[in-house]
């Protein structure tokens, strides 16, 4: 709040309450992130995800 200068929403920091928003947050290896940034959007738009 001191860095926005707003007051914030009640869990906003907590895994619940970003789902609720749409946001999506793992950690991962970077040399994954390719695979795995291509499996999430595969699953977001119904489709089968790429074999590695």
């Amino acid at each position: 709040e001191q860095t926005v200068r707003e007051t914030l929403p009640e869990g906003f920091q907590r895994a619940e309450f970003l789902q609720e928003k749409g946001a999506v947050d793992r950690i991962i290896d970077r040399r994954q992130m390719r695979d795995e940034l291509a499996t999430t959007l595969a699953m977001m738009m119904g489709r089968p995800a790429l074999a590695a």
